[in-house]
């Protein structure tokens, strides 16, 4: 198996990979639309999600290994940062892409008002 990524309507999920330590009966999945990033943990009942709004993420880290990325994502607010293993190096940077497609797209929003 490996670490899929699949669009749904507000924004894009991408999961991480079952072959990677924690992620094997509840994988990781990382939830970015134009409004807020998302780390959803499964748990056998219910989940457990963190988020933070795309206008206070201040950086975003991928560590890459021989196959897999780890990603850290700070906010502004000075709250933990969210963090996730076992990801593909492209959804990696895909997940960058976006967080940083919707900051510059909010930023010049603000700009025409």
């Amino acid at each position: 198996m490996s670490a899929a990524s699949t669009v749904s309507s507000p924004g894009e999920t991408f999961t991480a990979s079952r072959w990677t330590r924690g992620n094997l009966f509840f994988p990781i999945r990382i939830v970015v639309t134009p409004l807020h990033v998302s780390r959803v943990k499964p748990r056998l009942f219910g989940t457990n999600e963190e988020s933070i709004a795309i206008s206070q993420v201040a950086s975003v880290g991928i560590t890459t290994g021989i196959i897999w990325s780890q990603i850290r994502i700070d906010s502004t607010g000075g709250a933990d940062p969210i963090t996730s293993h076992g990801h593909r190096k492209r959804d990696a940077i895909r997940i960058r892409e976006l967080i940083e497609s919707h900051q510059a797209g909010r930023e010049s929003a603000a700009g025409r008002q």
